[in-house]
């Protein structure tokens, strides 16, 4: 355990202090995911008097697009603190980043606990715990020398790019379109730069959401009412430039603003 804490703390000095991380020390770098989900799990404990309690997580690498930007071929999961959560037509300082990124999410708050001991879950299993839909961005933040140089161990470490959320107003999953349907736009200054659909996120945001749980479930882990859960971007990664003026469009489901100033 001394090698995951010691990670941690580098990764959480890096993160308070805005500093680019550099490939940890081989003796401290997490060898495979599951050591980086240790080191993610030690991390939490370090950032919570900083961001505030854990509310949700968000999920990468869930689209074809995203897969192949990061080179990895399969889900990621992250953690969302309560202090990076934000409402719709929120100012930001592009300051308070390294270098920070946006991507077109579709997001759930969960109705009901998902616990351990009722996986394996399925699509449909975790689609009827869905409370509500909301339009999203999640703010991704590149706080690395060079992210390609790290690995997704310590990506996975670092809680895989998440910085924060932008949310906007929640739709009841009974009346909420079909998810898999839902078409996704991301807008820069006015201009489109991305497009998706939500059958882009893993053939259905809901197979996300049970990788999730199942995933926290390997570990003795479940989700709980009231979380939130980003099912990862319909686009690729959009990186902003101070000024810039984010709107996510997402047909049915509303749309989302933030600007970066």
């Amino acid at each position: 355990m001394d090698r995951i804490l010691k990670a941690a703390q580098a990764i959480a000095t890096a993160r308070r202090t805005k500093e680019r991380l550099a490939p940890l020390a081989p003796e401290v770098a997490p060898r495979d995911e599951a050591e980086g989900y240790q080191v993610q799990r030690a991390l939490r404990d370090l950032l919570l008097p900083q961001f505030g309690a854990l509310v949700g997580y968000k999920i990468g690498c869930t689209s074809n697009v995203m897969q192949q930007y990061l080179n990895i071929p399969h889900p990621c999961g992250g953690s969302v603190f309560e202090r990076g959560v934000h409402q719709s037509g929120v100012k930001l300082a592009a300051s308070d980043f390294v270098h920070v990124g946006v991507e077109c999410e579709i997001a759930v708050r969960l109705a009901r606990d998902l616990s351990p001991g009722e996986a394996p879950f399925t699509a449909a299993w975790v689609g009827e715990a869905i409370e509500a839909y909301l339009p999203a961005i999640e703010i991704v933040d590149d706080r690395y020398v060079q992210w390609e140089t790290l690995g997704a161990p310590t990506l996975v470490a670092d809680d895989f790019f998440a910085a924060a959320c932008v949310l906007g107003p929640a739709v009841a999953r009974r009346e909420a379109p079909d998810v898999r349907e839902v078409a996704g736009r991301a807008l820069i200054n006015g201009a489109e730069v991305g497009a998706g659909t939500g059958a882009d996120v893993l053939g259905h945001p809901h197979n996300a959401l049970a990788w999730l749980a199942n995933h926290l479930a390997s570990e003795g882990k479940g989700l709980h009412k009231g979380q939130l859960v980003l099912t990862g971007s319909l686009v690729k990664t959009v990186w902003l430039n101070p000024g810039d003026k984010v709107t996510m469009e997402l047909a049915g489901l509303g749309t989302v603003e933030a600007e970066f100033t």
